[in-house]
């Protein structure tokens, strides 16, 4: 059993929307709420963010603030690397999805010889690059830098030459080529896409659980075949982002969707992920409590980090230790 190890991310240089850096302070109140001493227990390492820039002038459109992110996501990386060569467990809170990213580097930096699959819970694809996004908001890029893609049969932006520098140089953090391929992504209720992703995922037949699929099947189900379209990883990364949740219980996040999981389900879910010993880092992001209202999202969000926590202390080893 390994000790998990938070690494907190307040970093929302990516998001559209203003106030995921609070995400994690969110998370503490709804903590202190429910009497719980979960922030007690773990040691925590708080990452540099560089949140004061977002009032210095943009000069990125295609990629807002990548120049600053770039830097976010080297500190991300060195943290988790560095959490998993001590041989503790590193669950991520983070402000907005780019820095998944970093947290991607960062496993590939410890484990660079390793297979590594990823589980993206989430409403969203964040396969975009850019030359595809539509918005220039990097929390929509993360897999396109893991997976070391640009998409350009789909492209509709002529980014600047200083963009596309930090785009390469992100893609290549950690790990100078493809962190994972193609069909060692397995997305979970992804349901609010464009038509770039859209082809992407068709092209590469990148399986997505949908919400009728996970209401069909059920999630003990669904949990079992995500992980068993990973059999040939050695490690997996499982992202937790919490507009994941149907809009009723995700109001306090940048983009909530319609159609999602209930909070009972993604507890479940990521109990029943997180019992796979391959699973080496936890991501839980895009809390935005300006959104909300009494906390909720907060409130829900704990108490599926609990659930994910407990299944990564008491999980069963199945298979070989990691080396």
């Amino acid at each position: 059993m390994k000790k998990v190890k938070l690494i907190e991310v307040r970093s929302e240089l990516g998001a559209g929307t203003r106030g995921a850096s609070m995400g994690i302070e969110a998370l503490r109140v709804a903590c202190w709420d429910k009497g719980s001493d979960y922030f007690k227990r773990f040691n925590s390492v708080s990452v540099p963010d560089l949140n004061y820039t977002l009032f210095d002038k943009d000069v990125f459109p295609n990629a807002h603030r990548i120049d600053s992110i770039l830097t976010v996501q080297k500190n991300i990386a060195n943290a988790v690397e560095q959490t998993i060569n001590i041989g503790m467990f590193p669950l991520v809170l983070a402000g907005d999805h780019s820095n998944a990213h970093g947290t991607i580097a960062g496993i590939k930096a410890a484990y660079p010889n390793k297979t590594l699959g990823v589980i993206w819970i989430d409403a969203h694809a964040d396969i975009h690059s850019p030359y595809t996004s539509p918005s220039g908001n990097v929390h929509g890029m993360p897999l396109a830098m893991a997976l070391n893609v640009d998409n350009l049969e789909r492209q509709i932006n002529d980014p600047a030459p200083e963009t596309v520098f930090f785009w390469n140089s992100l893609k290549k953090l950690g790990y100078d080529g493809p962190k994972l391929k193609p069909e060692h992504l397995v997305y979970i209720v992804v349901r609010d896409t464009e038509e770039p992703e859209d082809f992407f995922i068709s092209k590469y037949g990148i399986k997505n659980f949908t919400y009728d699929e996970v209401n069909q099947k059920g999630i003990p189900q669904v949990a079992q075949e995500a992980l068993d379209r990973l059999k040939d990883c050695d490690i997996i990364y499982v992202s937790f982002d919490v507009d994941s949740l149907d809009s009723k219980f995700s109001k306090g996040t940048g983009t909530p969707v319609e159609t999602g999981l209930t909070v009972t389900q993604a507890k479940e879910l990521n109990y029943l992920l997180l019992q796979d010993p391959r699973v080496v880092c936890y991501e839980m992001t895009e809390i935005n409590p300006t959104l909300d209202t009494e906390n909720t999202m907060a409130e829900n969000a704990f108490d599926i980090l609990e659930a994910a926590t407990d299944a990564i202390l008491h999980r069963e080893s199945k298979s070989t230790a990691i080396q």
